[in-house]
């Protein structure tokens, strides 16, 4: 198998391992029933994800048993959830989402998002932090304009 791993796991199964690392970071390992509440399918569905995830090395999984992940479903699960908590901070910092709709949001955005336009927003948040770990001016602005509809004319403008 030349392809890379992350170039054939489909949105459901990166779920499935992002919701995987959360609960074996929570209690050391995950069930499939609460799995599958959490995502909101039935537990056959996990069933096949987890089946598929274990053929590929990412999960360990003994019938009726708990699951894990192994070094590899970590690492890969690790960096869904990575993407996820940036893309989080992003749209309810930077965009002033509500949390509810920012959580589904980024959950869709971290499966399309390429690792050069993530890379690049990391490196965004990293010059902002270093820069003034305040909320810039230009958001306080534009926060005032979400709430009043009204542009605050920017001490850069003439």
């Amino acid at each position: 198998m030349n392809q890379n791993i992350e170039e054939i796991l489909t949105p459901s199964m990166e779920d499935c391992l992002e919701v995987i690392y959360y609960f074996v970071n929570q209690n050391g390992f995950a069930r499939v029933g609460e799995i599958a509440k959490r995502l909101e399918v039935k537990s056959p569905t996990v069933n096949a994800s987890v089946k598929l995830l274990l053929g590929y090395q990412l999960v360990e999984h003994e019938k009726y048993g708990y699951v894990k992940l192994t070094k590899k479903g970590k690492e890969i699960a690790s960096n869904v959830q990575g993407k996820h908590d940036i893309l989080f901070k992003f749209l309810t910092d930077f965009l002033m989402i509500d949390k509810s709709l920012a959580g589904e949001e980024a959950c869709s955005i971290e499966h399309a998002i390429s690792n050069e336009t993530f890379e690049r927003l990391v490196k965004f948040f990293t010059f902002i932090k270093e820069c003034n770990n305040t909320k810039p001016k230009l958001l306080e602005n534009f926060d005032m304009y979400l709430k009043t509809g009204k542009k605050i004319k920017c001490a850069c403008q003439k």
